[in-house]
């Protein structure tokens, strides 16, 4: 049996690692930031000494059993019900928040180590997994991105909006496109388009007012200029 001391220090411990992954989320703005992912490590944390040091007064009573992992093994399932909260599925095929989930399941297996007095593999799990959010990501955008875009995203109400009258305005802005789709948008009857640039250079100066202009047609809700 453990002091109460240790006990202390471990949750401590896992509310620190904890907050190591969820300033990473809290900086990009997701829902699951700085506290959720604190809450989580050091509440997994709080679970496994339950688990492991909070039955010792019936440990060897006659009809009595006992597996310090029964809670474990529940936490790393029932995390996955706090992780489904955070994945949007917006629209067909574009679903967000994955990442978030998997990094939640891994502070509760982090908080779960630390309970357990595993301070070192806890650390360098925390130490993976940041490195994983914060550096990974942007490598992965540079050099594996394959829906690289530049150009203008609008939102449009289906029935409303006139797509020729938006290509007019480009044209008489002479702004050079080379690419123009559209897809169902997340609200029922709007669609997304997406207006795809060579590259924004030089020759494609005065976008703000255009986005300006695209705005102010009947039928866009939404316009967004997109630089990679």
């Amino acid at each position: 049996m453990i002091t109460y001391l240790e006990m202390a220090i471990r949750l401590a411990t896992a509310a620190v690692l904890g907050s190591i992954v969820g300033l990473e989320r809290q900086k990009h703005e997701w829902t699951a930031g700085l506290r959720t992912h604190m809450l989580v490590c050091m509440g997994s944390a709080l679970m496994m000494l339950i688990s492991a040091y909070g039955f010792q007064d019936i440990i060897g009573k006659k009809g009595y059993s006992f597996d310090p992992s029964r809670i474990a093994a529940q936490v790393v399932s029932g995390i996955g019900f706090l992780g489904a909260g955070t994945i949007m599925f917006l629209r067909q095929e574009v679903v967000r928040g994955l990442t978030t989930a998997a990094g939640l399941w891994t502070v509760a297996g982090v908080g779960l180590a630390v309970g357990c007095g595993l301070y070192i593999p806890a650390v360098a799990a925390t130490i993976i997994v940041w490195v994983i959010l914060a550096i990974l990501k942007p490598l992965e955008k540079k050099f594996f991105s394959e829906k690289k875009f530049d150009g203008l995203k609008l939102v449009i109400e289906r029935e409303q909006a006139d797509l020729d009258r938006i290509e007019d305005i480009l044209i008489a802005k002479k702004i050079r496109f080379n690419q123009i789709s559209i897809a169902p948008a997340f609200e029922e009857d709007t669609d997304e388009v997406s207006i795809g640039f060579p590259k924004l250079s030089e020759k494609n100066k005065g976008m703000f007012s255009v986005v300006e202009e695209l705005r102010r047609l009947k039928g866009v809700r939404e316009v967004e200029l997109v630089i990679v």
